[in-house]
């Protein structure tokens, strides 16, 4: 009996051990199927983000202070990031977001969309984050390029975006 549930027990430790990746990982190389209230109080989809466009995701809080260097910086250079769909989410209430987007003057820019995912959080189980901020490039077809938790490179992001086709 014991001989029989060998194979079982190795099984099972191999699928714990691929539940426990780094953090980061999503579950897939695709796209997560979000879903955001926007400041308006809109819901906006991931299916919603324009086609034929690579995609960066920023999972932040407007509250942290790493994610508001990100974000100062990210706003400074949004010009190098014009050929993509930004969509900028958390998981702070709606009063949070708007104050965000009054503060960035995020309407100013038609490729980005800022949301909440509110306490769904979803986006943050499917890449097990730990840490914010949290950024995710994507090509136009949804799939994963490249990932940055905490620490994010903008220079480097950019480089990135700029080879995709």
């Amino acid at each position: 009996m014991i001989a029989r549930l060998f194979p079982f027990r190795f099984l099972l430790i191999a699928i714990v051990s691929v539940l426990l990746t780094a953090e980061g990982k999503s579950q897939s190389n695709k796209l997560p199927a979000f879903s955001m209230t926007q400041a308006d109080g809109k819901v906006f989809k991931a299916q919603d983000l324009p086609k034929g466009k690579p995609i960066i995701l920023i999972y932040f809080s407007p509250d942290c202070e790493h994610c508001q260097k990100l974000m100062d910086s990210f706003f400074k250079q949004t010009a190098r990031f014009k050929k993509a769909s930004v969509a900028m989410m958390t998981y702070l209430p709606v009063d949070k977001i708007a104050e965000f987007v009054k503060t960035y003057k995020v309407g100013r820019y038609p490729n980005i969309y800022a949301g909440t995912e509110g306490n769904t959080l979803f986006v943050q189980r499917y890449y097990n984050l730990s840490q914010i901020p949290f950024v995710a490039l994507y090509t136009k077809n949804g799939d994963f390029v490249t990932s940055y938790v905490r620490t994010v490179p903008l220079k480097e992001l950019a480089g990135k975006l700029a080879r995709l086709k």
